[in-house]
């Protein structure tokens, strides 16, 4: 039995109305107790922070796509070689094995559950598992310590999923989701450039609107998305459909992310990284989109998202939109990879750099900006970089300071390309500060609620004792990269600011029931199109 009490902390737990209030947290058996005996373990906490461990909604560590990347940048990795922690004797007085690793902006498995742990974060999602690789997703998640993980299962782009949409058979579409779910082991369905990818094998480079046919003239990026939105409903998924709209990285792209919202209005559903989605202008004439996407967030309660930030420095996009990633190695000549998975996505990796002194990535540092600070519910609109993406999770203290200092945000635009910031609002001048309250709100209470991680993202009575705790200084970047404590499931992972244990995080995934009768039809389909059997697939 495990008891622990963190007495004196100053308390951000939004998710139970807690604003600093200074007060004791009890663990038992890796759960928040209400009360422990007088003689528990004390941790003393008098003068620092607590909140709930991070979570990270949208992230790339564990898909095919991001062993691809870890491929195509040795350099990255043999620059940045990270010896093994020193870690304590577990409970039992058994040594715990270290591992070491690479760093670099996608960091090897190991490394990357390590690196979460020390920032912070006790949960992390991969975004995008195409469902012929789930069992490599979770083999690295296995490998990855401390973090509990799951995965959004692939599907905007999926042959047989078209097929149901072009027969009229949408329920039956629903039945296949059931099942995709099951098999893989996922936790939600995503969505990526829907129907787009598919048009790109056909030499079609953007979508023109929600209604371009994909093929059959019943199948189109409208169809798609309602079809999903709707089985996420039917099939009562924790977390609703998680979209990543059409034309990504394109100017005037905010149109069609604003019609993909439209057409889903009363449906919930979660719009992933809109920075990337949030660009006005035409014909390679840049602006910013983020007002319109944030007056409509704040009308429609039933929509949510996270924000995608860019930061500047090294990065590596990674992604199942095969379309931008060609776009991204044709315009800057960088090295990539492109891979079509079977009949259901598609993969692109290209190395990148954001620059303070170009142009567009100035513009879109400023519209990950923008969404932030204009968003009026931080509980629907929360934080990422899509890692890798935008930037490391290893930036997310810089972008924390970033949000809560105006004098540092200001000095920082001062210093980039003006050039396509004019009538931008951050240009024009954006006083909003975050307070920690919001911070725990975008981190960790939001990202948890929006997946519906009952047991996470709040220290009431019954949570996960997935715990926090930070030493205050007004560097709120120097604040929030070395927590001085960090507990895993009641386990303290962290000491003093040194990783000290690394015990296995747990997966989460749902198992929706189904009508058994679609498994002929997968059958049917594999048997003619998959290059796998149907019994090494999923997970």
């Amino acid at each position: 039995m495990t008891r622990l009490r963190i007495t004196g902390g100053m308390v951000h737990d939004p998710a139970n109305g807690i604003d600093g209030t200074v007060g004791d947290i009890c663990i038992e058996n890796g759960r928040i107790v209400a009360t422990l005996p007088p003689d528990a373990p004390r941790l003393d906490a008098r003068g620092l922070v607590v909140m709930p461990g991070g979570i990270d909604i949208h992230a790339h560590v564990a898909s095919s796509s991001i062993n691809q990347a870890r491929r195509l940048l040795p350099e990255d990795h043999a620059g940045a070689p990270i010896a093994a922690p020193v870690l304590a004797h577990d409970d039992n007085g058994e040594v715990l094995i270290p591992r070491s690793g690479s760093g670099g902006v996608v960091p090897s498995t190991f490394t990357t559950g390590y690196r979460y742990a020390g920032l912070g974060y006790t949960t992390v999602f991969d975004a995008a598992v195409a469902p012929v690789s789930a069992r490599e997703a979770h083999a690295q998640f296995d490998d990855t310590p401390i973090v509990d993980g799951g995965c959004y299962i692939l599907m905007g782009n999926d042959a047989l999923l078209h097929r149901q949409i072009a027969a009229g058979e949408r329920e039956r579409a629903r039945e296949y989701v059931a099942w995709l779910l099951g098999v893989t082991r996922g936790y939600a369905i995503k969505v990526v450039n829907p129907g787009g990818i598919e048009l790109w094998k056909r030499n079609v480079r953007a979508v023109g609107s929600l209604d371009d046919p994909v093929g059959d003239p019943r199948v189109t990026p409208r169809a798609i998305v309602e079809t999903l939105a709707d089985a996420a409903t039917a099939l009562g998924l924790p977390h609703p459909v998680h979209i990543h709209c059409n034309n990504l990285g394109l100017p005037g792209n905010v149109a069609l992310t604003l019609d993909t919202m439209r057409a889903l209005e009363g449906r919930r559903a979660h719009f992933t990284h809109l920075q990337f989605h949030a660009y006005g202008g035409a014909a390679g004439k840049w602006s910013s989109g983020a007002r319109q996407i944030t007056d409509y967030l704040a009308t429609h309660p039933e929509a949510s998202g996270d924000v995608g930030q860019v930061l500047f420095g090294n990065a590596c996009t990674v992604t199942a939109d095969g379309a931008v990633e060609y776009l991204l190695h044709a315009s800057s000549g960088r090295k990539w990879v492109n891979v079509d998975v079977e009949v259901e996505t598609g993969c692109g990796v290209v190395p990148y750099t954001y620059r303070d002194r170009a142009a567009v990535s100035a513009l879109q540092w400023a519209i990950g900006l923008e969404l932030f600070l204009l968003s009026p519910d931080p509980w629907r609109l929360v934080l990422s970089t899509d890692h890798p993406n935008g930037a490391s999770f290893l930036s997310y203290p810089q972008l924390i300071r970033l949000l809560m200092d105006r004098s540092y945000r200001d000095a920082q635009l001062a210093t980039v390309n003006q050039k396509l910031l004019a009538g931008s609002a951050l240009a024009d001048g954006i006083a909003r500060e975050y307070s920690l309250n919001e911070i725990a709100i975008v981190t960790r209470a939001g990202p948890a609620r929006l997946l519906g991680l009952t047991t996470k993202g709040h220290l009431g009575v019954g949570a996960d004792a997935d715990i926090t705790l930070y030493a205050p200084d007004a560097d709120r970047a120097r604040m929030f990269e070395t927590p001085r404590h960090v507990i895993k499931g009641g386990t303290l992972v962290v000491e003093e600011g040194q990783l000290r244990r690394a015990p296995a995080g747990a997966r989460h995934h749902v198992r929706p029931t189904y009508d058994r009768a679609i498994e002929r039809t997968v059958r049917e389909f594999a048997d003619r199109y998959f290059s796998v059997s149907l019994e090494n697939y999923g997970a």
